[in-house]
């Protein structure tokens, strides 16, 4: 497709498409995709059993969306540095590791976010 151009442009539902073949793409390729995606399960297991408020489940579906949607842009990136540069070279290891930091960060964000909402529903506080 030319920028700019309307020709052979994808359909609204189309894009929806190329969207869950990369998303079944990445499940069946990366491992941190499935794990990241077990761990949002089990989350909404233990926010079932804890009766967790309205509140509380908007946090976890936030943050595991938000998880999810790290990875597969982390996923991309690293995808994309590895077309561009096959060997190996200092600014694809520092681009590949950077991407993989900012999932870190927001897992560890994610998991905060989960003893709070958890713990508020056992009455901790």
């Amino acid at each position: 497709m030319i920028p700019g151009s309307n020709s052979d442009h994808p359909t609204f539902v189309r894009s929806f498409g190329y969207a869950i073949e990369g998303f079944v793409d990445a499940l069946k390729t990366e491992r941190n995709i499935k794990v990241q995606l077990a761990i949002g399960i089990a989350a909404v297991l233990v926010g079932a059993l804890l009766g967790v408020d309205p509140l509380g489940w908007a946090l976890i579906a936030l943050s595991c969306g938000l998880v999810i949607s790290a990875e597969l842009v982390n996923t991309s990136i690293e995808a994309v540095v590895d077309l561009a540069s096959p060997e190996l070279h200092p600014l694809a290891k520092r681009a590949k590791d950077v991407a993989a930091a900012s999932v870190y960060v927001l897992a560890i964000t994610a998991a905060i976010v989960g003893i709070i909402v958890y713990g508020h529903a056992l009455g901790l506080w």
